[in-house]
């Protein structure tokens, strides 16, 4: 499925600053750092800081949980501002997206450019010499993937989108395990299976909530080509298969009756909630009865409280 490139310059928004704009330093760091979408990157950590707990079997290396946390922030800030780069045509004129620091001409695209691909050198190197070269070419190929597989091959042009692009967001969690250990394990692919299996489940929601701005600059995430019936099907069947993958960590031997309870009671809330989403749906809800943000808060504290067991279980043990 292809889409229409849309116009880079709608009207009235202006995508460089004016000849002789004033652009405050304060406000231009400020937009400098949004390029990097710090609060997205607020997730990645958390999900690589415990799994390295989980490696160690206790507390890891406190120096090099800060050197493998700032690369990963220097890493995926790297492939964030790209990713705006890229974007910068429909982020103009998707509501979401319109105070971004390309839109509004506070960072030029070419400042943006040079900046991520500063960042994307800079986390490589650093992770190279700082944690281990493992690490770094996992580190270097999230960001590759993010940036070419997601943003410039299957963004605009597919509705599993985010299944495939989703990828790169699981990435951390190979990352903080081969920090501690310079290798992987099964433990970090069962982890990893998990993120891949819970993002799409997580971003959907928040899809059905802005799909005209989607729908607008002709992205076709799913709920944009896809009835909120059929979308809540697939975050019912994404999310039992993510929770029966987070079991699998118990037998197997890596964690204990800690984490084995944090993810059954959690798990178990999830699935309520997204069976209460499909029944809205199915009953033919819409707007704001049907709710389908509360999926995506709880979608953030699931994932929070299953790998805060993950950091606390080897102490239980």
């Amino acid at each position: 499925m292809c889409v229409t490139a849309v116009e880079s310059r709608p009207a009235g928004v202006a995508l460089t600053p004016s000849p002789g704009g004033h652009r405050p330093f304060g406000a231009r760091v400020k937009a400098f750092v949004a390029l990097t979408k710090p609060r997205i990157i607020e997730l990645l950590l958390i999900t690589t800081v415990p799994v390295m707990f989980l490696a160690a079997q206790g507390v890891p290396d406190l120096w090099l949980v800060l050197t493998t946390t700032i690369g990963g922030y220097l890493s995926a800030g790297g492939a964030n501002a790209l990713n705006m780069y890229i974007d910068r045509d429909i982020d103009a004129l998707m509501d979401r997206t319109s105070q971004r620091p390309l839109v509004t001409g506070m960072v030029s695209p070419r400042e943006c450019l040079a900046f991520g691909i500063a960042l994307a050198v800079i986390s490589t190197v650093w992770f190279g010499l700082l944690v281990n070269w493992l690490s770094a070419a996992l580190a270097l190929g999230a960001l590759l993937f993010y940036v070419v597989i997601y943003t410039m091959l299957l963004k605009r042009r597919t509705s599993q989108n985010i299944v495939w692009g989703g990828i790169a967001g699981c990435m951390p969690v190979l990352i903080g395990w081969s920090a501690v250990t310079n290798e992987l394990s099964w433990a970090a692919v069962i982890l990893f299976a998990v993120i891949f299996f819970w993002t799409p489940p997580h971003y959907w929601p928040l899809s059905m909530k802005i799909k005209d701005d989607y729908a607008r600059v002709g992205v076709p995430m799913l709920p944009v080509v896809a009835t909120n019936r059929v979308v809540a099907k697939q975050i019912v069947l994404y999310s039992w298969v993510m929770v029966a993958v987070s079991l699998l960590l118990t037998p197997l031997g890596y964690t204990g009756w800690f984490y084995t309870a944090v993810a059954l009671l959690s798990g178990g809330a999830w699935l309520w909630e997204a069976h209460s989403l499909q029944n809205r749906a199915k009953a033919g809800v819409t707007g704001a009865k049907l709710k389908e943000m509360r999926l995506f808060h709880w979608s953030i504290t699931y994932v929070s409280l299953l790998f805060l067991a993950v950091a606390v279980d080897p102490f239980l043990r």
